[in-house]
């Protein structure tokens, strides 16, 4: 699946000064995939869905892709979370919508969004060793909602996830108003929450998404 490259050359806060500069697929653009882009991915997410049935036992793909076609904005964000390395599949249906809920289902947590704080706030606090860019941020350019820590626990439900790695989670108001952030992993076959300060970030931490469409 094409990604869009920074030039080379680009230093320091890369992801985030190509992003602004929108070397970053999608952004200062339309946010609809090419044909082949869209044809690609439903590809992969099909093959994907059928693979995994444990999680979305019931629900029928032709569905599903039929939802997805008349919704190109979620196809470019299912895209993004495709690209940086979630693997996205269905994990949910909302009868109540009809929204179909999407989910970051990589056994690791994505690898094209580690080393990055929690939130703009904690990454403008940083004035040294600042990282590449933020989890919040991230997010709401990829059109996606960080995983709270209820969620976080039901994915767990459908699978083994982040037993290398470990995944931000959405903070409630409370704790990060006073510097903090929760992140959870997997370790002993238990699911733990943890937390840090906002600002930390580090090579095995990366952050989980969620989707309706």
């Amino acid at each position: 699946m094409p990604i869009a490259k920074a030039p080379r050359g680009t230093k320091g806060n890369s992801l985030r000064e190509a992003t602004e500069k929108g070397f970053v697929s999608g952004v200062g653009t339309k946010k609809e995939l090419s044909p082949g882009q869209r044809a690609e991915l439903l590809r992969a997410l099909k093959a994907r869905f059928e693979k995994n049935m444990h999680r979305h036992k019931g629900l029928v793909w032709a569905e599903v892709q039929s939802k997805l076609e008349a919704n190109t904005e979620s196809l470019w964000s299912l895209n993004e979370m495709e690209r940086t390395g979630g693997e996205p599949d269905v994990v949910g249906h909302d009868k109540k919508t009809g929204e179909y809920i999407f989910c970051d289902c990589s056994a690791e947590s994505p690898n094209g969004r580690r080393s990055v704080c929690y939130d703009p706030e904690a990454l403008d606090s940083r004035k040294e060793n600042k990282p590449r860019d933020n989890a919040m941020g991230m997010a709401a350019a990829m059109g996606i909602e960080l995983l709270t820590e209820e969620q976080y626990r039901e994915l767990q439900k459908l699978g083994t996830f982040d037993t290398k790695t470990s995944s931000w989670v959405k903070t409630p108001s409370n704790i990060r108003k006073l510097g903090g952030a929760l992140f959870c992993d997997r370790r002993f076959d238990t699911v733990f929450l943890y937390h840090n300060g906002a600002e930390s970030y580090y090579a095995g931490r990366a952050f989980r998404g969620s989707l309706r469409v």
